[in-house]
């Protein structure tokens, strides 16, 4: 039952997987070896990722995340491609510790800085007992580390790993973002991953880089992103300062576009996810593509084999084994469905007027699922249901919820 649950392990009606009517039965959780690692901040302690299968059937359980990566995983090995994926996920970091957060109600919070941290050398060496363990702890789990750098926020952090394939990328995250509290927790500090943890300040983000290479017999061959790579596909007229793109990448993007706001639930799955989408704030507000432009939500970046995409609408709060399947399903139907690619954006995506637009709620992001043919083709029907109550509760939770903003602007004023 544990997958039909939410933050709080409380069992959520409308699940078809799993409810009182079919007695909430157990899982069978079989270990996935390759995943086992030690986890040097927790002594003498190994992790390791499991995936779950039905008691009754034996087969792998469909709408558990780690499954969900893997059939979209699978359906682009079926097409002789294998998705690659590097991430950035930013948190930021408080001289609280969790328990003085919850005993003052999460208010008051004390970043670790008193200014934004964007490429300021002394403060993110003040920085370093916290955010070095973190990196010395993913490396010694066998988690590459690229680095680490301030961000835009005070208090703001990011540490990038390195890229790999899709499900091993999410694992790692979900590595990261565990030790990242644990180590911190450890410390006498606090770490956040929500996506908007204060109006104010900067939101923090999961960008997702993928890519797709050729696969045969099980190995990578070469990107088939690459429009030098020789494999007869590729674009020899670029044109409105885009890169020669090849014709994979072409459809794979095309389809990027045209999921995007069916997915959103997919990337960001919160209610505080939405807060993050505000202009001027280094998080995308429109749907459309550029090169190496920011104001979008899809960024083309890199060259030859290092060509890729970047989706800048996942927060660090998103789910990175849904945000990842979200962001291979939708490429994948792009080239299923050989869709064109509208030429370049290279304006100031916060200001155009004729862009489609970002969901602004959780309530809109999940009626764009809810009536999306692309995510039942994508998804398949039991996938699709599971996510939408997810988010239908998720959201229905919060307004049944009276907050703080009601009570200090309505108490004496109503």
């Amino acid at each position: 039952y544990l997958i039909a649950t939410d933050f709080d392990d409380v069992a959520v009606p409308g699940y078809k997987f799993a409810s009182y009517d079919l007695g909430y039965g157990d899982m069978v959780a079989r270990a996935d070896f390759g995943t086992i690692r030690f986890t040097p901040w927790v002594p003498k302690t190994a992790l390791i990722f499991c995936d779950v299968f039905s008691v009754k059937t034996g087969e792998p359980i469909a709408v558990a995340p780690r499954q969900i990566l893997r059939d979209q995983v699978a359906a682009a090995q079926r097409m002789n491609l294998e998705p690659m994926i590097g991430s950035e996920i930013e948190f930021y970091l408080f001289r609280d510790s969790y328990d003085q957060l919850h005993d003052k109600g999460y208010r008051n919070l004390l970043p670790h800085s008193p200014f934004m941290e964007d490429y300021q050398i002394v403060q993110t060496t003040r920085d370093e007992y916290v955010v070095g363990e973190i990196r010395r702890g993913l490396e010694a789990a066998a988690i590459p580390v690229e680095f680490s750098k301030g961000e835009a926020g005070r208090g703001q952090h990011e540490i990038n790993l390195s890229y790999t394939r899709a499900l091993e990328m999410a694992d790692r995250n979900t590595v990261y973002k565990t030790a990242a509290k644990e180590i911190a927790a450890g410390l006498g500090r606090s770490v956040t991953f929500m996506a908007k943890y204060d109006f104010a300040e900067t939101g923090s983000s999961c960008h997702v880089h993928s890519s797709l290479w050729h696969l045969s017999e099980g190995a990578v061959r070469g990107s088939a992103f690459d429009a030098g790579h020789g494999d007869g596909a590729r674009d020899s007229t670029p044109s409105h300062g885009t890169p020669a793109m090849t014709d994979h990448f072409r459809m794979y993007l095309a389809g990027q576009l045209a999921a995007a706001r069916d997915f959103s639930i997919l990337w960001a799955p919160t209610i505080n996810s939405y807060k993050r989408f505000q202009p001027g704030s280094w998080a995308p507000t429109a749907v459309a593509w550029g090169v190496d432009n920011r104001t979008l939500g899809y960024r083309v970046v890199g060259h030859g084999a290092s060509t890729r995409v970047e989706c800048r609408i996942p927060g660090a709060d998103a789910n990175s084994y849904l945000a990842f399947a979200g962001t291979i399903a939708a490429g994948l139907y792009g080239i299923r469905h050989r869709l064109q690619l509208d030429d370049a954006y290279s304006g100031n995506g916060y200001e155009a007027k004729d862009l489609p637009r970002i969901p602004t709620t959780l309530a809109e992001a999940a009626d764009l699922w809810e009536h999306s043919a692309i995510a039942r083709e994508c998804f398949g029907d039991d996938v699709h249901h599971h996510l939408l109550t997810m988010a239908r509760h998720e959201w229905s939770s919060f307004q049944q919820t009276v907050t703080d903003w009601e009570r200090v602007r309505y108490f004496e004023r109503a």
